[in-house]
């Protein structure tokens, strides 16, 4: 009763469980299975939002290889990112209320019918996009904004290097970086990968499986080399990126794919004045999400209504099929963001 005297706006007509996706024991996408528990309840500063569509994204696979534990209070169960409607808000909560259609970065619990979000990280979807559209946002734009402008502080007529042009994170941040003005390039791994890249607004894409990124990136620039590197791969592209990195160029580590543990040349990075950091999202303090999701809604939320950006959806599969679109994910043919649905 306690927590139930606590709601604002109480609907009684909500279920008493819910479907999630858990994750049985640590391995292949096969231990992802459907499972039955309580419905959350949200906490006097929590918004509970009934799950439409939730993002697909890779520390969703490390959580299930048993590689990136959530955070202490989260979940036990994956999914960083969902859009849909509130149902239940926290006495607490006044930014929000029962019924809008909003899209929320969470530290974990988005592949079920229902997730708790923190109010700070919930937004409004931009009046263009569905459920869907929405649901590939949060994850995506908080990291891109967070990491190209904030950390990476890229301006007007930069060159930036995109790895994986075409993965949810590249085919945002191609558009975002030449929505402010900057030059992209972007790595692919095919051909038609390439083309999409261009499509989207790349000044140049590499094919990496049949030309060097490097090489690339210094003819394009007249030799000066790209200013601002996002990178998810790390290991042998380390050293890459520092040879295609111009004077006081700046790399910043989002993921590393290829693996963590390098060798690295520091007398390079003495002679151009390289500044190689790095970044993560989940861990980082509400009130440092807060900051991201203000500037997000400032500045990119009116850049989507005007059509400048738009989320790339590959596949949409039900929320039963949550170890397919794992699948998907771990071959990495798609194209933009895999996307599980929880409407019928």
């Amino acid at each position: 009763m306690m927590k139930t005297s606590m709601m604002k706006d109480l609907n009684c007509d909500l279920p008493s469980t819910m479907n999630i996706i858990a994750i049985e024991k640590p391995g292949g996408p096969e231990v992802l299975q459907m499972q039955t528990r309580p419905m959350p309840y949200p906490g006097i500063n929590e918004i509970l939002i009934k799950v439409c569509a939730a993002g697909i994204n890779r520390p969703d696979v490390f959580q299930r290889l048993g590689k990136y534990p959530p955070p202490i209070g989260a979940p036990d169960y994956p999914g960083l990112e969902v859009a849909g409607h509130i149902v239940k808000i926290g006495t607490s909560v006044t930014s929000h209320k029962v019924g809008d259609n909003v899209c929320a970065l969470l530290s974990g619990g988005g592949y079920a019918d229902y997730a708790i979000a923190n109010p700070v990280t919930t937004l409004p979807i931009p009046s263009c996009l569905t459920y869907i559209e929405a649901a590939a946002l949060p994850e995506t734009v908080f990291t891109v904004w967070s990491n190209l402008f904030d950390i990476g502080r890229l301006v007007k007529d930069e060159w930036l290097l995109v790895h994986g042009g075409t993965s949810g994170i590249g085919t945002i941040a191609i558009q975002m970086a030449k929505a402010f003005g900057a030059k992209v390039i972007a790595t692919a791994g095919s051909e038609t990968k390439c083309q999409f890249c261009l499509k989207l607004g790349a000044d140049y894409a590499v094919n990496y499986r049949t030309s060097d990124f490097v090489d690339a990136c210094r003819s394009t620039t007249g030799q000066k080399g790209v200013n601002l590197i996002l990178d998810m791969v790390g290991g042998s592209y380390t050293a890459k990126n520092h040879e295609a990195a111009a004077m006081d160029g700046r790399i910043i580590q989002i993921a590393t794919l290829q693996g963590s543990k390098v060798e690295i040349n520091l007398s390079q990075i003495m002679k151009k004045r390289l500044w190689h950091t790095g970044s993560t999202l989940r861990s980082r303090p509400d009130i440092e999400k807060q900051t991201i999701a203000k500037s997000v809604e400032k500045y990119i939320w009116p850049l989507i209504e005007k059509g400048l950006i738009r989320p790339v959806i590959d596949t949409v599969l039900p929320l039963s099929k949550a170890a397919k679109a794992h699948r998907l994910m771990e071959k990495s043919d798609h194209i933009g963001k895999i996307i599980l649905s929880t409407e019928s």
